[in-house]
């Protein structure tokens, strides 16, 4: 009998995606912070490419800020350049949400229970946002041309996904630091399959930091009258 001899079938095997780039953040901060002084988080730190390269951004569902119980969540959304972020109102009246301060300036006007507007960032920049009839409520978008980014946790850890090995420039913002304060922290980087960690990052806090701001034309809010606003 002729011995039949089988030939092994390929393998095909899924190309394994590199560890994440990680980074440890610490935050000093003035005497007299209490309530948030152990929260590390919501600490940008991204990664530019040094070879000119502008990395397509990744596929997924639009990126999101709700608005619920008069808060925007959640308070700080990166996306990429070129991406279209919607702001459904999930509350039962109506909000004004705007940016007029740097970044992407734009006033999606009143809108209702229930509708959903969209803003697409067309440039770098930090967009600050509020809402000109609820004077609590603000969020931060934060527009980059890259993909490779990560926010810190409570604890400070930042974990960046999907960074191919190379020469990148290193760059952290802080919505509770001083431009010139971050300044210092960019600098270039190479990553690598052995060298995958940015180490510690020390940011410096604004001891007059605050929340407090103008509406949209730039005047003290007035509490709206209790029956105003409301959907029918």
């Amino acid at each position: 009998m002729m011995a039949l001899l089988f030939a092994a079938a390929p393998v095909c095997t899924r190309a394994q995606a590199p560890p994440p780039v990680t980074a440890d953040v610490t935050i000093t901060r003035s005497a007299g912070a209490h309530a948030h002084a152990q929260d590390l988080s919501q600490v940008v730190v991204w990664l530019s490419p040094l070879d000119g390269t502008t990395p397509a951004a990744k596929a997924g569902p639009p990126p999101q800020i709700v608005q619920h119980d008069k808060t925007f969540s959640p308070h700080l959304l990166v996306v990429q350049v070129g991406q279209t972020a919607q702001f459904p109102n999930e509350d039962p009246f109506f909000h004004n949400i705007f940016s007029m301060y740097n970044g992407k300036r734009f006033d999606l006007g009143l809108y209702e229970a229930g509708s959903t507007r969209s803003v697409r960032f067309d440039r770098p920049g930090v967009s600050y946002l509020f809402c000109n009839i609820h004077s609590e409520m603000s969020a931060v978008v934060v527009a980059l041309d890259t993909p490779y980014f990560g926010v810190s946790d409570r604890a400070g850890h930042v974990a960046i996904p999907d960074v191919p090995d190379g020469r990148y420039q290193l760059h952290v913002w802080y919505e509770r630091s001083l431009p010139d304060t971050l300044a210092p922290l960019s600098h270039a980087v190479t990553i690598a399959s052995d060298s995958r960690s940015l180490g510690a990052i020390h940011v410096t806090e604004n001891p007059s930091f605050t929340f407090a701001h103008k509406n949209k034309y730039g005047e003290d809010y007035v509490p709206p009258p209790s029956n105003t606003y409301q959907h029918p």
